[in-house]
C-alpha cells in the first residue's frame, strides 16, 4: 500500500497484539504490538511499511508513535498482563537517543503503566550506527525498568559480540529457519543458548508454527513462546489462560518423551558399563595399550569405529583403532596428540575420576567423519581413560540418536 495513504489515513492506523506464552505458567505473559492499517474490510500489516527505508523516518516514526499510544492506552485501561513489547528501528530510536520513546512512556505512566512492564524490542543486525553508543542508549533505559529484547536472533548476520555488549533482557529467537533445519542451525541455537546463560537473558522463541517447533523450544530452553501455531496477531486482549489445558497437555508429552530418552540414555550407559567393564578386565594382561584396543575392537564391532587411551591430561597414549567398512586397522599418528582443548574433556574425566564409572557423551559431530554420534569414556585405571566413539547406526537402532 502507498506511503501516502497510511499517512493521510492515520486514524486508520491500529495496533494487533500477538501474544507471548510462558513455559512455567502455560498462560500469556505479555503481548507484542504490531502495526496494521484497516483498509475497508481488509486488515494489511505495517511491517513493509516500517521496513521501507525509503520512506523518510519522520514519517514512519509518526505511523510508529500512532500505533504506539493507541496500544500504551488500551493496555493501561485493561492491564491484560505483565509485559507490553514494542518494537523500535535501533537507528530511528537512537535518533533523540531514546528521548521521545521515554517521554511517551512517562504519560502513561501517569494513567498506572509500570515501566518495568515495557519491553522494548530492538534487531541488531539492521543497527548501523555505533553499537557501543546504542548499549548506553539502552542502558539509561534499563536505569527506568525498561527491559530490553533482541529480536530475530539466529537470522540473517546475527553478531553475537554485538549482542552480548547490549546485554539484553531477552533473546528473541527466530524458528523460521527450523523448517529447513540442519545441523549448523542446532549449533547456532548452541552458542544463542550458552550466550543467554552467561549474559543472564531469557530465551524467547518466535515464529512457532507447528507442535514439533513448540517442542523443539521447549527442549532448547524456551521460557516465552510465540507464533501462529499459539495465536495469531489480534486486535483486542485474550483470556491469560487461553491455552493452560492444552499447553499443560503438550508439555506432559513433551516431558514424557524427554524422560523416555533419558532412560534410554541411562540404560545405554549402564550396558556399556558391564560390556567394556568385563572386556578390560578379560584383557587386562595385554602388553600394550594398542594390544588392548585391538583386542575390543573385535568385541565392539556392532557398535564402534573408533577406540582409543588418553591420560588424564588428555595425551594419546594408545594409536586409534578406526574401522573402515568391516575391517579394523591401527593409525599409530594419533599417538601423543592431546585431545584436551576439546569441551567438556578434563570435567568428564574427574568425573570418570572420582565416580569410577564411565560416561555417555552429547550428540555430537565427528571431526573427521562429519557423522553425529556419541562417545563412551571409560576410567582403565587412575590415570588412563578409554574412548570409543559409536557409529549413528547404532545410536538410530537404539533410539539414541536424539
Amino acid at each position: 500500500m502507498d506511503a501516502l495513504d497510511i499517512l493521510t489515513h492515520i486514524d486508520q492506523v491500529v495496533p494487533y497484539y500477538q501474544p507471548i506464552f510462558s513455559a512455567d505458567e502455560q498462560c500469556i505473559v505479555g503481548y507484542e504490538v504490531l502495526g496494521r492499517f484497516q483498509h475497508g474490510n481488509e486488515v494489511i500489516s505495517l511491517g513493509p511499511f516500517f521496513h521501507d527505508e525509503t520512506i523518510p523516518e519522520e514519517f514512519r516514526m509518526e505511523v510508529d508513535h500512532a500505533v504506539t499510544t493507541k496500544a500504551l492506552e488500551q493496555f493501561v485501561n485493561e492491564q491484560p498482563a505483565s509485559l507490553i513489547f514494542i518494537n523500535r528501528d535501533a537507528n530511528v530510536l537512537m535518533i533523540d537517543r531514546g528521548e521521545s520513546f521515554l517521554q511517551l512512556l512517562f504519560q502513561y505512566k501517569e494513567k498506572g503503566l509500570s515501566l518495568n512492564q515495557v519491553v522494548l524490542e530492538i534487531t541488531e543486525h539492521h543497527f548501523k550506527g555505533d553499537i557501543q553508543q546504542l548499549g548506553h542508549v539502552l542502558t539509561y533505559l534499563r536505569t527506568y525498568g525498561i527491559q530490553i529484547a533482541v529480536d530475530n536472533i539466529g537470522k540473517e548476520s546475527s553478531n553475537l559480540d554485538r549482542i552480548r555488549l547490549l546485554a539484553p533482557d531477552l533473546l528473541k529467537i527466530d524458528l523460521h529457519s527450523l523448517r529447513t533445519s540442519t545441523v549448523s542451525y542446532d549449533d547456532v541455537l548452541y552458542s544463542i543458548s550458552l550466550l543467554a546463560r552467561k549474559i543472564g537473558a531469557t530465551l524467547l522463541y518466535e515464529d512457532i508454527e507447528n507442535a514439533f517447533q513448540l517442542q523443539y523450544a521447549w527442549r532448547n530452553g524456551g521460557r516465552y513462546y510465540q507464533g501462529y501455531y499459539l495465536h495469531e496477531p489480534s486486535p483486542s486482549f485474550l483470556p491469560n489462560d487461553l491455552l493452560k489445558d492444552r499447553l499443560r497437555d503438550q508439555f506432559h508429552t513433551f516431558i514424557q518423551h524427554e524422560k523416555k530418552k533419558l532412560q534410554t540414555l541411562y540404560d545405554i550407559s549402564e550396558q556399556f558399563q558391564a560390556r567394556v567393564s568385563d572386556l578390560v578386565a578379560k584383557h587386562k594382561k595385554a602388553s600394550s595399550f594398542n594390544e588392548l584396543i585391538s583386542a575390543l575392537a573385535k568385541q565392539l564391532s556392532d557398535c564402534s569405529f573408533r577406540i582409543y587411551v588418553c591420560d588424564e591430561d588428555g595425551f594419546q597414549q594408545s594409536a586409534n583403532m578406526f574401522k573402515k567398512g568391516d575391517t579394523w586397522e591401527l593409525q599409530p599418528q594419533y599417538e601423543m596428540k592431546n585431545w584436551s582443548w576439546r569441551p567438556y574433556f578434563l570435567e568428564n574425566i574427574i568425573r570418570m575420576r572420582s565416580r569410577k564409572r564411565g560416561i555417555l557423551s552429547d550428540l555430537y559431530s565427528d571431526i573427521e567423519t562429519g557423522e553425529m554420534i556419541r562417545t563412551y569414556s571409560y576410567p582403565i585405571d587412575e590415570h588412563h581413560y578409554l574412548f570409543i566413539d559409536l557409529t549413528y547406526e547404532y545410536l538410530f537402532e537404539h533410539n539414541a540418536h536424539l
